[in-house]
C-alpha cells in the first residue's frame, strides 16, 4: 500500500512536554535569513508588520507514494506534517482577517518545499533551514532520523521580533491551526 502523508493512523503516539521550549517564550526570535518558497530571503526577526507572525514549525512533508523515515509513525509527533499544512491552508482566510502573516519552516530545502506548497495549494510561504542554523542560534527543540536533523513540531507566535507565544507540544498535528489561531486571538484581545 502507497504511502499517503495526508493521513492520520488513528494510533499516533502523543508528543508529550520534555520542556525543550521553555526558553523560548520571551526571547527575541534569532537574527537570520530564511529562503522563502517565493524566492526572497526573510528575517522574520526584523519583519516590519505591527500584527502577530504565526510562525509553525514542522518537521517535513512527505510526498505521496514515498516511505517516510524509518519509524516514523512511532516517533511522537513526527507524522503529520501534511494535514498540518492543509489545517493552516484552511484557516488562512481566518488569519489574514486578523492581520496576521503566515508562515511555516521545516528543514527541507526550498525545491522541496515548493512542491508541497503548490501539490497542497499552500496560500502562505514556507521557510528553509536546510542549513540549521535556527537550531545553531536558538536551540530550538529537533531530533534525528535516518541520518536527518529535523525540528520538533511546535507553533511560535511572534510580536515585533519576540516570541510572544510558543505552542509545544502540537498535537494532534490538523488541530495546529485552530490552536494557533486560539493563541493568536488570546494575544490580540491582551493588546487592545
Amino acid at each position: 500500500m502507497a504511502h499517503d502523508p495526508g493521513t492520520l493512523p488513528a494510533d499516533l503516539p502523543v508528543p508529550v512536554d520534555d520542556g525543550a521550549a521553555r526558553h523560548l517564550l520571551g526571547a527575541k526570535f534569532p537574527e537570520m535569513e530564511l529562503q522563502s518558497t517565493t524566492g526572497e530571503k526573510v528575517t522574520l526577526s526584523r519583519l516590519s508588520t505591527n500584527s502577530p507572525i504565526v510562525l509553525f514549525i514542522y518537521p517535513r512533508t512527505g510526498r505521496p507514494g514515498i516511505d517516510p523515515p524509518t519509524g516514523w509513525d512511532e516517533i511522537p509527533g513526527a507524522r503529520g506534517c501534511t494535514p498540518e499544512a492543509c489545517s493552516f491552508r484552511d484557516l488562512a482566510d481566518e488569519f489574514r482577517a486578523r492581520g496576521v502573516v503566515l508562515f511555516g519552516l521545516s528543514t527541507q530545502d526550498s525545491a522541496y518545499q515548493q512542491e508541497a506548497v503548490e501539490r497542497l495549494r499552500l496560500p502562505y510561504p514556507l521557510l528553509s533551514d536546510e542549513h540549521l542554523e535556527l537550531l545553531k542560534t536558538g536551540n530550538f527543540p529537533a531530533f534525528d532520523v535516518d541520518g536527518m536533523t529535523l525540528f520538533k513540531r511546535m507553533t511560535l507566535v511572534l510580536r515585533e521580533g519576540r516570541i510572544a507565544r510558543v505552542l509545544y507540544p502540537v498535537f494532534p498535528p490538523d488541530r495546529a491551526a485552530d490552536q494557533a489561531l486560539a493563541a493568536v486571538t488570546e494575544l490580540l484581545a491582551e493588546s487592545s
